[in-house]
């Protein structure tokens, strides 16, 4: 039995919450930025137009780059550049070098630490079911989110922990759904009476083929299907839920099964390179059982939901639209890299609402497994990861492309302030440095 195509199913498209496929090609813009890190007369230099991929990786440097400096950062989809904020009195030259880099540098109110801080509060004082809180950077503000279940006294209990948080910590919204997981009885994979989605096929640490779905799937039964009352394929290896995260291993029953790196989209694949980690801002896409194809943007990391079940904590928040049996399956990007699994929300995809993934690169390091070529998919192409640059380098990328010019390289600039680069070598055009061609696409 070959399991390349889990679920099997095409997908169901519902208006109004589905993306189109296309052959689109999909090409690094130029950066912008000059490669001496600034203009001639001194200015600040112009911040480099990213895809969201590299974004994401320039973001996590210049977080250790900024120090306690650094209070988040986001990805403006609209100009294809990172936004990083930064708390006054910070070191001048450091935040410097954050701009001959390439990003858009803001200064903010609220540094990481306090914003941390008051999403801990928010934690021992108001883990409410019905709850959700994650650090919105773009508004420099913790967004605390309530559903309709939260009334009364739990809902003063919340308004007056935030009130307590100071003004203009956190904002409170109110959401017209009810937070839940997303597990089903119907189709895709199936266990215990319970329907949930595949996410990405991995190879667990012994080697042997695996698949991630979400944990709340993994702790409902102990093995699945891929058919209504058919045969278990795959045996839960390890699974987490409630607590840190939302994940489980399932190892196929098969050791011949073939478990190729992609998603299934209905009417073809997408093939997945590897994980890479969630911006806010950014474009993502999402597959499952039974809603099919979505997309829409990451509104917020290292989210704290409390389900019915209990508190998930280390989750990505997005207003990509999901229905009960899409839990586990795929989140992604255009290109082709791996980011979350469906955990749970409110509302569905005729009305919209909030869903929570759980992080794929968190998942993977807990369960000691590996997913597609993970090295293009971080930045490592057949000459090595893009890593720290020497002194006087203007961080032009030093990651090269693989044979079929997969690689994504970045070098971050060290000593005298020189910048950071990082650049995408597409298939047909290896080892290049932010450019090539030839990669298929999803169209919006």
């Amino acid at each position: 039995m070959s399991h390349k195509r889990i679920p099997k199913r095409r997908a169901a498209m519902a208006a109004g919450g589905v993306v189109a496929l296309g052959a689109a090609a999909i090409l690094l813009p130029n950066a912008n930025a000059s490669q001496d890190g600034g203009s001639p007369d001194g200015a600040p230099a112009a911040p480099r137009t990213l895809k969201a991929a590299d974004a994401s990786d320039l973001a996590v440097r210049l977080a250790g780059l900024l120090g306690d400096t650094f209070a988040g950062s986001y990805y403006d989809s609209g100009a294809q550049q990172l936004v990083v904020n930064v708390v006054p009195g910070g070191d001048d030259q450091v935040v410097t070098q954050a701009e001959k880099a390439g990003a858009q540098v803001r200064e903010v109110d609220h540094s990481m630490g306090e914003l941390r801080s008051g999403a801990r509060t928010l934690k021992s004082e108001a883990s409410i079911p019905g709850t959700s809180w994650a650090i919105d950077p773009r508004t420099n503000k913790i967004l605390v989110t309530a559903d309709r279940t939260v009334t009364g006294d739990r809902w003063d209990r919340l308004e007056s922990t935030v009130e307590g948080l100071g003004s203009g910590m956190a904002t409170v919204r109110k959401s017209a759904g009810t937070f839940k997981t997303f597990a089903s009885g119907g189709d895709a994979i199936f266990g215990g009476g319970a329907r949930c989605s595949l996410g990405f096929n991995v190879t667990a640490g012994d080697g042997s083929p695996a698949f991630l779905t979400a944990g709340h799937c993994g702790v409902a039964a102990d093995q699945w299907s891929d058919a209504q009352g058919g045969q278990p394929v795959g045996t839960v290896d390890q699974a987490v839920f409630p607590g840190e995260g939302d994940f489980a291993l399932v190892t196929y029953d098969d050791p011949a099964t073939e478990a190729p790196s992609e998603v299934n989209l209905g009417d073809q694949t997408l093939p997945i390179s590897g994980p890479a980690e969630a911006t806010v801002g950014q474009e993502v896409f999402r597959m499952g059982s039974t809603t099919g194809l979505a997309d829409g943007q990451v509104l917020g990391l290292d989210a704290t939901v409390n389900y019915p079940e209990g508190t998930v904590t280390g989750l990505i928040q997005t207003d990509v639209c999901a229905e009960p049996g899409d839990s586990g399956g795929s989140l992604f990007t255009r290109d082709g890299l791996a980011i979350g699994l469906t955990s749970g929300g409110s509302g569905d995809c005729t009305v919209g609402g909030e869903t929570f993934f759980q992080p794929v690169t968190t998942a993977l390091e807990a369960v000691g497994a590996t997913l597609g070529g993970e090295d293009a998919g971080a930045g490592a192409g057949e000459e090595g990861a893009g890593g720290a640059g020497d002194a006087g380098d203007a961080g032009d990328g030093s990651g090269a492309g693989s044979e079929d010019g997969s690689g994504v390289g970045s070098g971050v600039g060290s000593a005298d302030g020189s910048g950071v680069g990082s650049g995408v070598g597409e298939t047909g055009d290896g080892a290049a440095v932010g450019g090539g061609d030839g990669t298929d696409g999803l169209t919006g």
